[in-house]
């Protein structure tokens, strides 16, 4: 590393870690929000869930692409144009005078989330060496899950209070703070891959099966959504074949083939979300339809598990730098595993304490693994593939959201129906709930042997 890089480090780790903390906390407290914009513009309940979607579609989508265009055209360049399209697609939501118009502004924010997220991890990967990488990346998801913790806390409070558009005029500043930042006090482009050729037809086969996949996720078990999943799968065959061939690809496979570190890193990403998305999901239906708590001491309980996530995450990242990723991030699988089979004995006599103990050891084994599983994606690439390596695990977290709340909507299908939770159906929603854990500790398991194939790092 050199002197210039050096002095960067501080500047750097302010502006990332602000722009992590604002994106997870944009989006957790629009999520408390939906209630109140869905009476608002009159929205259906389907029309209402594409305010969530189209941010998730969009940033999927886009991670990869943007990722590779800023390894060649520098990392700075597009942080600063997605930090502005923050501000815009903030003011545009504040705005809106119909569903469509924030769905369009949701689906915009989702562009510069996939702009800022990725770019802003590889600067930060860039300016920090290996022996303090594991710490940076760990103030780094404690933003994200400081944010992810506060975000219905504080959005509750503002769409109570001044309404749902005050979190949209609030973050929209925040932001343009960032963009001044970043203009200000980053110095140097970081572009490792200059000069190489943009793939857009790779981008194009990319983002088509990308649409497919998730989207066949979102509607499963129905035959469109099959359909929708095989289509998607066939293109990641055709994506697979196309870019090996390239000279200057989207993606390099090689990265996939050749890294093993690389690829079971991600691997162990896509399992530990398909394994753990959907908790926060069925937890807060049981809490409140069985146990009858109201939403906000329902909201108060699930906080348990970000809050302890966010608590430990530096500690679990300083710990990567001196310990192996591999031991550090597996363990926290684990941890992960016995947090999700304590979760299968729920019944409607549970005592709480016993959800919040399941939920911290849950958040523990999280924070154990995240940091340090990241740190070994980012070290495990060579500097002209920071943004993109980080655009893949962000784009294996995603995908593993979609998955998770897949398996859930399958089993509610098969076991419930179309049916509102009522009473009758208490019975049913318990055994989907007991087959989800029991499904995702297995999974999870599983993740267990993958974090560990991954092999040593140093």
């Amino acid at each position: 590393m050199d002197s210039e890089e050096g002095t960067q480090k501080r500047p750097v780790l302010l502006v990332t870690t602000l722009a992590s903390f604002l994106m997870s906390f944009m989006g957790s407290s629009v999520n408390i929000a939906l209630p109140s914009i869905g009476r608002e513009f009159g929205m259906s309940a389907l029309t209402l869930s594409w305010v969530a979607t189209a941010f998730l579609l969009t940033s999927s989508i886009f991670q990869v692409p943007f990722g590779r265009i800023a390894d060649i055209k520098g990392r700075k360049l597009v942080l600063l144009v997605g930090t502005f399209l923050h501000v815009l697609s903030s003011l545009t939501a504040a705005l809106s005078f119909s569903g469509e118009m924030l769905i369009a502004s949701r689906a915009l924010q989702g562009i510069a989330a996939s702009m800022t997220y990725g770019t802003g991890l590889a600067i930060l990967v860039s300016v920090f060496p290996l022996q303090e990488r594991g710490k940076a990346l760990g103030i780094n998801v404690t933003a994200v899950y400081t944010g992810l913790s506060t975000g219905p806390f504080l959005g509750g409070i503002l769409t109570q209070y001044l309404k749902w558009r005050s979190i949209f005029w609030l973050t929209a500043p925040l932001w343009f703070l960032i963009f001044l930042l970043a203009w200000r006090k980053l110095r140097g482009q970081w572009a490792e891959a200059k000069g190489e050729r943009f793939d857009f037809v790779g981008a194009f086969i990319y983002s088509v099966t990308l649409v497919a996949i998730i989207y066949g996720l979102s509607r499963l078990p129905s035959r469109e959504g099959i359909f929708s999943l095989c289509t998607g799968l066939a293109g990641l065959w055709i994506l697979v074949r196309y870019e090996t061939a390239h000279e200057s690809p989207l993606f390099d496979i090689r990265l996939f083939k050749e890294n093993r570190v690389f690829a079971f890193s991600n691997l162990a990403a896509l399992i530990n979300y398909s394994a753990t998305f959907a908790v926060g999901f069925l937890l807060s239906l049981y809490l409140q339809y069985i146990k009858g708590l109201t939403p906000e001491k329902a909201g108060l309980v699930l906080l348990c598990q970000p809050l302890t996530q966010a608590a430990f995450s530096s500690f679990t990242g300083k710990l990567s730098d001196r310990v192996e990723p591999q031991i550090v991030a597996s363990i926290g699988m684990g941890v992960t595993v016995l947090g999700l089979f304590s979760l299968i004995f729920l019944t409607p006599e549970t005592p709480l304490a016993f959800v919040i103990v399941s939920l911290v050891v849950l958040g523990f084994g999280f924070a154990l693994f995240s940091s340090p599983n990241t740190n070994a994606v980012m070290s495990s690439v060579d500097k002209r593939s920071y943004a993109v390596a980080s655009a893949t695990v962000g784009t294996m977290r995603q995908i593993g959201m979609m998955f998770s709340m897949g398996m859930v909507m399958i089993l509610f299908s098969v076991l419930m129906g179309r049916v509102q939770i009522t009473p009758p159906y208490y019975p049913a929603f318990l055994k989907c709930l007991k087959i989800a854990f029991a499904i995702s500790s297995l999974l999870c398991l599983g993740g267990v042997f993958a974090s560990l194939a991954r092999g040593k790092l140093r």
